[in-house]
């Protein structure tokens, strides 16, 4: 047996295993691309896409979730788009007039603007700072 089988094997099995956790793409679905978090030497962060009627939010090459809303996944999307320019990082977000639109006219719809939208949001999505895990509270020595 030669030393490069179990590497060929190992390879195949990667290439297999990649294969059935791809999603096999529906017949007739599109998707339309509709907005671009990007960093500045240009890698995508993030994006919205509209597929059957959807819309999908994806954040570091996974997909963070879906939602009818227009006006959700485009505040989540800045929302992180701002998280990254208060770390220093210079970010560039493009959108589609489709979708603005779509969120400005939903938000309108509840006698919002865009950024009272936003406000709503960050105050929905506000969480209590998370302990330190190195503090042990109650007297007790036991480090986590």
């Amino acid at each position: 047996m030669s030393i490069n089988s179990k590497a060929r094997r190992d390879a195949k099995k990667r290439k297999l295993a990649k294969a059935r956790n791809t999603p096999l793409p529906i017949a007739g679905t599109r998707i339309e691309p509709h907005a671009e978090l990007r960093d500045a030497q240009g890698r995508l962060l993030g994006g919205i896409v509209r597929r059957e009627g959807e819309w999908t939010l994806g954040l570091g090459g996974r997909i963070v979730g879906g939602s009818d809303s227009a006006a959700r996944v485009l505040a989540l999307l800045e929302r992180a788009a701002t998280m990254h320019r208060n770390e220093g990082r210079e970010v560039s977000l493009g959108c589609s007039s489709a979708l603005r639109i779509a969120a400005q006219s939903e938000v309108a719809e509840r006698g919002l603007s865009f950024e009272q939208f936003q406000l709503e949001l960050e105050k929905e999505l506000a969480i209590d700072p998370v302990p330190a895990l190195n503090v042990v509270q109650g007297g007790s020595e036991v480090r986590h």
